[in-house]
């Protein structure tokens, strides 16, 4: 996850003539503020397989793109979309970072039912940050974050979804899609602070994407969607170009006994991988992104302490099981 700070003027003038110029279409389906969210069928999603696929990807140590720990995690990741989708593409290319050093990148995406025009994304990033520049001890800012909340929670999501929603699919084609070099933006200490060193591997994807003809309907971007506090707004960018999927799903998550945890409260803008999405690729999607509200975005944010004490099986499953409602409620598997 990126800087905590707005988008600069001219960041949020480009917003503003991105959505003006977009060819995206609707950012939502058939739901309305009446559907019975509760009532919706899904798929049964297993907190504990989610958590283990956190565990899975801590194992292999860092996942800093180019590292022996990056390379074992995008074969396993790579494994299990084979597992669950029809089709799986690794979009491999190469991502100048803020100092001009280069990285290889590998977005690793999984299609289910690749033949449907009309398409949905389910994505997160799963590269772990390279600095631990936000730890409480200036000793660990150069040390290398474990990224379990950050990366690999939103990332585990993704698989489970996948593999239960296989057992039960949409009516929609789904892409799930796993961005690379998210989280190597410029450190504090850095003087160039260009937003456009972060989520490179979005910026790829939204430049070049697998299915340039492919009708998406939405996409929807998990990140930090595991910590133990869970709390999630309405952030702005989400909110401007995405407001009627932003509406379905908190609309969701109050159906289901969750509006602690879906805050209904308009947030300010974040730069994340769904800025790219929606600003390049012109496809309306949401960012399910914690906002503690009095830190920046959870304790143990871009510091040494995001380890597998950060995060909770039960948020897991009730991110997804408010996604799956509202992505349900909107293209209804077909018997």
């Amino acid at each position: 996850m990126k800087k905590t700070f707005l988008l600069t003027a001219a960041a949020c003038l480009l917003l503003f003539f991105a959505c003006k110029n977009s060819t995206g279409g609707s950012d939502s389906a058939a739901s309305t503020p009446s559907t019975d969210y509760s009532s919706v069928a899904t798929p049964e999603f297993s907190a504990d397989s989610a958590y283990a696929y956190v565990e899975r990807q801590l194992s292999f140590g860092n996942r800093i793109p180019g590292s022996k720990g990056w390379e074992r995690c995008a074969t396993w990741l790579t494994a299990q979309m084979g597992r669950s989708c029809d089709t799986v593409i690794v979009q491999d290319f190469r991502a100048v970072l803020w100092d001009g050093s280069a990285v290889p990148g590998k977005n690793i995406i999984g299609l289910l039912n690749p033949q449907a025009d009309r398409r949905i994304i389910l994505a997160a990033h799963w590269d772990s940050r390279s600095w631990a520049d936000h730890d409480p001890s200036e000793s660990n800012h150069r040390s290398p974050v474990p990224g379990a909340n950050d990366g690999a929670s939103g990332a585990a999501v993704l698989l489970e979804m996948a593999r239960v929603m296989r057992t039960m699919p949409p009516s929609v084609g789904v892409d799930f899609i796993l961005f690379d070099v998210e989280d190597q933006g410029a450190p504090e200490w850095a003087a160039n602070h260009d937003e456009t060193n972060w989520c490179l591997g979005s910026q790829h994807w939204a430049n070049s994407r697998h299915m340039p003809y492919a009708h998406y309907v939405y996409g929807i971007l998990f990140d930090m969607v595991g910590t133990t506090h869970p709390r999630f707004t309405q952030e702005g960018i989400s909110r401007y170009f995405a407001p009627g999927l932003t509406d379905n799903l908190w609309n969701a998550a109050k159906a289901l006994g969750h509006s602690n945890i879906f805050v209904s409260e308009s947030t300010p803008e974040i730069l994340d991988d769904h800025y790219f999405v929606n600003t390049i690729a012109h496809i309306p999607m949401v960012d399910i992104v914690q906002n503690s509200g009095t830190t920046s975005f959870f304790e143990h944010w871009h510091t040494v302490s995001d380890d597998l004490n950060s995060v909770s099986p039960e948020t897991l499953r009730i991110v997804a099981e408010v996604t799956m409602k509202t992505l349900y409620a909107d293209f209804p598997h077909q018997k």
